[in-house]
């Protein structure tokens, strides 16, 4: 009995330990949001493991794990009708709003692209479905959720495609036509790594000769933007925050450029970024340069992090990291006026903050008009758990606003 008794208390204290996180007390529901985060690294933790064992891919228990809160039939309700449709061959769900007297109207219509590193989630995981029915019953919209290929089955610029492809087909009279949407009034929107595609597909889009209907508005929630700079002053503050820590954001990058997952080391350390890469490099580094692309209550106290000597192999094994369709903060300005106008939400405690600020900056040099929405008390994803047990006030109140600027400005 007594054993049992230690046993029990030992093991009380390990499980304190690893669920207790020293966070700041600006975050929202600090206590919530430490549970929340210990089983995501728990899972995370076994899923490495089973793949270093040779069991799995590096995300696939994640993967599994996850898959568990998708919708497993499709729940129209009287508001919203949920049917299943294809694009250009990427699958997708459509979300119609049928309020009463819409059917005489043309509605707004939103393009939305799921997160999840481009490894993680689905068009049917319960927060975005859930999400994507808000959307849909209270812009009075068709929302249309894209199903593109995830990591390891597609690597860059497989997701691009896959989005982009759809996006393309979406963006006819015809499809416009069957759902009765305006054609002047078509969004594209997508959080983390759905907004780094999100934003690749509108460059793409708006440079298209060939897709005579563009994109009204671009909405990016926390986007990733780049993966030149792992040491910007967000990445530095937040490299330990739920729930996106800053080498498992490394690890996504790697799985979606197909690289291998002992560069993560290398990539926190910016070698690839390092003074001794070349002239390209350079000209890359100029456009995610933070001292000039940040505003200085955002930069604090933190220093630039460019090392002498990198690393000259790591592009070379990763070419994706200088592809704008991958990195869209490196887009050249002449490609950033073509842009609609935009919505960047950002949170303070997130490793991908900085990503969102910069690209603000660059659009509005560029003349386009870009509203920042900024939570003082957010974190990563924190728009996802607007639903379900792991609610937050943080994310009824992201969404409310996001929706509202949506209903605002399409």
């Amino acid at each position: 009995m007594r054993s049992i008794f230690i046993g029990t208390i030992i093991l009380s204290i390990a499980a304190a330990y690893y669920i207790y996180l020293p966070l700041p007390s600006t975050i929202s529901e600090p206590w919530k949001l430490m549970f929340m985060d210990a089983m995501i690294r728990g899972t995370m933790h076994l899923s490495f493991v089973a793949h270093d064992l040779g069991l799995s891919s590096p995300f696939g228990f994640v993967k599994y794990y996850s898959s568990r809160e998708d919708v497993k039939s499709n729940q129209s309700s009287p508001t919203v009708r949920i049917t299943e449709a294809s694009f250009g061959g990427v699958e997708t769900l459509v979300f119609e709003s049928t309020a009463e007297g819409q059917e005489q109207r043309l509605k707004r219509g939103v393009v939305y692209i799921h997160g999840g590193g481009w490894t993680l989630c689905s068009t049917k995981m319960k927060p975005y479905y859930l999400q994507c029915m808000a959307m849909a019953e209270e812009l009075d919209a068709v929302v249309i959720s894209v199903g593109y290929r995830l990591a390891p089955d597609g690597r860059f610029p497989d997701q691009y495609n896959d989005v982009f492809q759809a996006s393309k087909h979406i963006l006819t009279a015809e499809v416009l036509g069957r759902y009765s949407i305006d054609l002047k009034r078509v969004a594209v929107s997508g959080d983390s790594a759905g907004g780094n595609l999100a934003a690749a597909v509108a460059q793409q889009m708006a440079l298209d000769s060939s897709v005579p209907i563009k994109f009204k508005v671009q909405a990016l929630l926390y986007p990733a933007l780049q993966a030149l700079d792992f040491n910007t002053p967000s990445y530095q503050q937040n490299a330990h925050i739920p729930i996106l820590h800053r080498p498992i954001m490394a690890r996504f990058w790697l799985e979606y450029l197909n690289g291998d997952p002992r560069l993560v080391t290398s990539l926190l350390a910016n070698n690839h970024t390092a003074l001794d890469q070349g002239q390209e490099m350079a000209a890359a580094r100029a456009k995610i340069n933070w001292t000039k692309l940040l505003p200085v209550a955002f930069q604090k106290n933190y220093k630039p992090v460019v090392p002498l000597h990198g690393d000259p192999e790591l592009v070379e094994k990763l070419p994706g990291l200088l592809d704008v369709r991958a990195a869209p903060l490196l887009a050249e300005t002449e490609v950033l006026k073509a842009l609609p106008p935009a919505y960047i939400m950002t949170c303070e405690h997130d490793v991908l903050r900085d990503d969102g600020l910069m690209y603000a900056t660059r659009l509005e040099e560029a003349g386009v008009h870009v509203t920042v929405d900024h939570y003082e008390d957010g974190f990563h994803g924190c728009l996802s758990f607007a639903f379900g047990p792991f609610q937050f006030s943080i994310g009824k109140r992201s969404l409310r606003n996001y929706i509202h600027w949506l209903k605002e400005n399409l």
